[in-house]
């Protein structure tokens, strides 16, 4: 007796993977080219993308990355996704930025508990002068402990990006959250072009490209796809791709999104290490609701990141119990150090 399986996604079709296998970096990939691989049997994905992970990394070892809100709250931004907007009611409450030292102090509990990164956001559209001293000092701080160091303020000027260069920041993030044509469906008060005005500007300073985006807010399969084109398809691709799961967070728009089938992030997690295969690809939001089951298809898949601690800016993840159990379970080992290239194909 035969059995299909039908995907949550309409008219999901899945030919057969095709035999020619990517290994080298690329930026002319096509929608179709992305769909192609996107609707392959389950098994032909997978192993096509664990075997360019392979290639490029230790399969067994995922960095851990520590995340904190450094400025909470009464964003101007009408991102639909966002508990931190100011034009949704979400019960998130405005704060000031952190003071140094409260932030240097959390940074050193995030080393002691093996993070080897260590990410900085504030709820802002842009970064105000009057704080750029004060990010520049954690950046410094968070250096000499010997961490890597992210952080997301938003849009960021030249000027900005120079100031943040010459503190030694290591990454930025600033991802552009879904495909160009669901965008404005998302987010209204900035557009697509800005997102990559920014990440050129992050790119002529000479700092590293965290960017990716957010799944099941409602887009389509295509969409989906579209997105890591549109990154795979820029002059570098970016050394960091975070892949969230929406958290439907009372109070914004997209608070009754239908949920996302598990098998279309691992399909997602999938495409963006086949596209991008030497950068680092990490599950962000949404960990705390994934089963353990699911969570190693995406390590499998080539996922070598996850954001460890129990809160991400307003959200929560799991226990650092739970994800040390995660591991001995899967034979996985926290990286000592950013995931470096095993062969550097390119």
């Amino acid at each position: 007796m035969s059995m299909t399986v039908e995907s949550t996604d309409a008219n999901l079709r899945r030919p057969p993977l095709p035999q020619r296998e990517e290994s080298r970096l690329r930026h002319d990939w096509t929608l179709a080219e992305a769909m192609e691989l996107y609707r392959a049997p389950l098994n032909d994905l997978l192993f096509l993308a664990h075997r360019l992970h392979r290639s490029y990394f230790e399969p067994n070892e995922v960095q851990l990355a520590r995340l904190l809100s450094i400025k909470t709250g009464g964003c101007p931004e009408d991102c639909g996704y966002c508990s931190q907007s100011a034009h949704h009611k979400t019960g998130v409450k405005a704060t000031k930025l952190a003071e140094v030292e409260t932030v240097l102090r959390e940074a050193r509990k995030a080393k002691e508990a093996g993070a080897t990164r260590y990410c900085m956001g504030a709820a802002w559209r842009n970064p105000k002068a009057r704080d750029m001293d004060a990010v520049v000092a954690m950046i410094k701080g968070v250096r000499e402990m010997g961490m890597e160091t992210c952080v997301t303020l938003g849009m960021l000027t030249a000027h900005d990006a120079a100031r943040l260069k010459e503190a030694g920041l290591d990454y930025y993030n600033h991802n552009i959250d879904t495909s160009p044509r669901y965008y404005r469906d998302v987010i209204t008060t900035r557009t697509f072009a800005d997102r990559l005005d920014t990440l050129s500007t992050v790119r002529e300073a000479g700092i590293n490209v965290c960017c990716g985006g957010i799944v099941g807010m409602g887009e389509t399969a295509e969409d989906r796809a579209d997105m890591l084109v549109t990154l795979a398809n820029l002059p570098d691709h970016p050394e960091s791709v975070p892949i969230n799961m929406l958290i439907a967070v009372p109070g914004t728009p997209l608070a009754g999104a239908a949920p996302l089938d598990p098998i279309d992030f691992v399909r997602t997690a999938a495409l963006a290490r086949i596209m991008m295969p030497a950068s680092t690809v990490r599950i962000a939001a949404g960990r705390k609701g994934m089963s353990t089951e699911l969570q190693a298809l995406c390590f499998f898949a080539g996922v070598n990141s996850i954001f460890v601690g129990e809160t991400l800016l307003t959200a929560g993840n799991p226990e650092e119990q739970s994800d040390a159990a995660l591991f001995a379970r899967l034979g996985l080992t926290a990286a000592a150090a950013a995931p470096a290239r095993r062969h550097g194909r390119a």
